[in-house]
């Protein structure tokens, strides 16, 4: 039987190889020194589970199969933490990985996600109605195609509240996530040549949910229908790594979520998360708890 859980992620489940570089970013014919490696739970969605599990909260995640080399480790991070991996299906291949080389506030990310997706083949999880229906609060992840939007429907379906990322203004999972977090990736991508103000005002009258822009080391713009657009500054500290930024950030609104935080505390919580996550490598050994969240936001009062 099941346990129990607050929280509800469907996404991208992965372990990533990651090489901490000491110096400069890679260059063409020079030789780089890795600092430190790891090889450890990542995706959108196994570091949102991390970081909420570090918060105090239950999860359930489901999404990536998962194969022979990441399932051990992915079994022995997880054992002692809040969060269920009773509805991942475990394959006998070796498993989707990613590798990221990062070196301050630059990283790259590499992987086989585009030969992945253009096979045809699905590599991921159908969300099941049990694993929703008794949870307060969720994250669905925009890339599964139609399992993603069955997701967010059995979410509406159970009153469910879900955080979603990188979602249009067209898109079915902005028009009824509770919250859309589009980061600069997705604005370039979708929203070339636009600015920030014309990107929100285009988005925001498309749902009646929050939508949340992030710009990196600029101001977060956000705002909710017909109402005006709100901008905050990101939290000052010393960045080690940004990997597992995002999805800190997106942790963080689950949670805020979950908790029923007006939009102004949602938005400052997320970023206070995502703040102590960039100071620190790696994330997943060491992502922020709920003292040092707390602790952060009362040093920085408005």
């Amino acid at each position: 039987m099941k346990k129990n859980h607050d929280v509800y992620l469907f996404g991208q489940v992965l372990g990533t190889h990651s090489f901490l570089l000491k110096g400069g970013f890679l260059q063409p014919d020079e030789y780089s020194e890795i600092a430190e490696q790891y090889f450890l739970p990542g995706g959108e969605t196994g570091t949102a589970a991390t970081v909420l599990a570090s918060l105090g909260v239950s999860v359930r995640m489901d999404g990536t199969w998962i194969g022979t080399e990441v399932a051990p480790m992915l079994k022995a991070f997880y054992v002692d933490q809040s969060v269920d991996l009773s509805s991942l299906h475990f394959t006998k291949d070796k498993g989707v990985m990613d590798y990221v080389v990062i070196a301050g506030l630059v990283r790259s990310p590499m992987g086989k996600f585009q030969t992945l997706f253009s096979s045809g083949e699905r590599w991921w999880s159908i969300p099941q109605e049990e694993d929703i229906a008794g949870c307060k609060a969720a994250a669905v992840d925009p890339y599964f195609r139609e399992e993603s939007l069955r997701a967010a429907a059995l979410c509406q379906r159970h009153h469910v509240p879900f955080v979603t990322i990188d979602s249009p203004h067209t898109s079915v999972l902005h028009r009824q996530a509770a919250v859309n977090i589009i980061s600069k990736e997705c604005t370039a991508e979708h929203y070339s040549g636009m600015d920030p103000e014309n990107i929100m005002e285009r988005m925001k009258q498309e749902t009646d949910g929050l939508t949340i822009l992030t710009q990196g080391g600029g101001d977060m713009l956000y705002a909710r229908k017909d109402g005006p657009i709100h901008r905050m500054k990101p939290f000052r500290v010393t960045v080690r790594s940004t990997l597992g930024a995002g999805d800190t950030f997106k942790a963080g609104c689950v949670y805020a979520l979950l908790h029923g935080m007006k939009d102004d505390d949602l938005v400052r919580f997320a970023s206070a998360c995502s703040a102590i996550a960039i100071s620190r490598f790696p994330l997943p050994l060491n992502p922020p708890k709920l003292s040092e969240v707390q602790e952060l936001l009362r040093k920085n009062v408005l």
